[in-house]
């Protein structure tokens, strides 16, 4: 299985926020075995996020949305999902419930009255409760206003304090399966002499070689402790297999004039 992330919003890509939910998906789906396949950055650009939804769902990807669910004018993932799965839109009566509790207990935090829901102010907030008519809630254990599933798509709002927690619960109610967790050998060295033009015949031998693994070179001409080097190394599910081939990237790489940095 495959994990992505969509991260939505107008304000991520002109930079009037700064996107924190990329790091944290790794971090979450790290700590629990799995790890992160892709990620986009959109706008609130319907057709754009259609068109991403239907390509995860032909892919049969997990998806983790983020943004793009409230109820402005400018939030479109609800409508985009609905779109997207073939599915009509409807209010879920437990998010109109939550919807309407968290109305009445912040109207009794000012000492007023529960709300009417009837209110034209209040039907605009129960449209943050509309999601297409498949979908199962993502509890939200900050304000109570849910997000929504539909099979391996999962939509949470933008705000990290909100969204982070109903990730966190997604992950292990729905993927807390042992058999979903793929190992991850991974064998690294920092290397100098050389430039990476010169170490590509290397890196295709090994995989050549090698059928399980993948190289991966990750050069650097400033690094503030290192110095100009470049981070060579080999990644797999077998651990013999990537300790093997790590062997033979070394001598490879040493047939080029490449020395193990200090």
């Amino acid at each position: 299985m495959k994990f992505g992330a969509l991260i939505i919003g107008d304000e991520i890509l002109s930079g009037r926020r700064e996107d924190k939910h990329m790091s944290r998906v790794i971090a979450a789906l790290g700590a629990r075995g799995l790890a992160l396949s892709w990620a986009r950055y959109i706008g609130d650009e319907p057709e754009r996020i259609v068109a991403e939804l239907q390509a995860a769902l032909a892919a049969g990807d997990t998806v983790f949305s983020f943004g793009g669910i409230g109820a402005t004018p400018d939030d479109h993932t609800r409508q985009c999902a609905a779109r997207a799965l073939g599915r009509p839109l409807a209010l879920h009566p437990e998010a109109a419930a939550l919807i309407t509790q968290r109305a009445t207990e912040m109207a009794a935090e000012k000492g007023l009255p529960a709300p009417d829901m009837s209110h034209p102010d209040q039907q605009r907030r129960l449209q943050m409760g509309v999601f297409p008519d498949t979908a199962q809630l993502i509890p939200n254990p900050y304000n109570r206003i849910p997000g929504f599933s539909v099979g391996h798509l999962h939509f949470m709002p933008g705000f990290p304090v909100m969204a982070h927690p109903m990730l966190d619960w997604v992950l292990d109610t729905q993927y807390a399966d042992p058999a979903l967790r793929g190992t991850q050998a991974v064998r690294a060295t920092r290397v100098r002499g050389t430039n990476e033009s010169q170490l590509i015949p290397a890196f295709e031998h090994v995989e050549a070689a090698f059928a399980g693994v993948k190289i991966f070179s990750l050069p650097s001409v400033d690094h503030p402790v290192f110095g100009p080097h470049i981070e060579i190394g080999v990644k797999g599910g077998d651990e013999a297999q990537v300790a093997q081939a790590f062997a033979l990237l070394l001598e490879q790489a040493s047939q080029v004039g490449a020395s193990i940095a200090q």
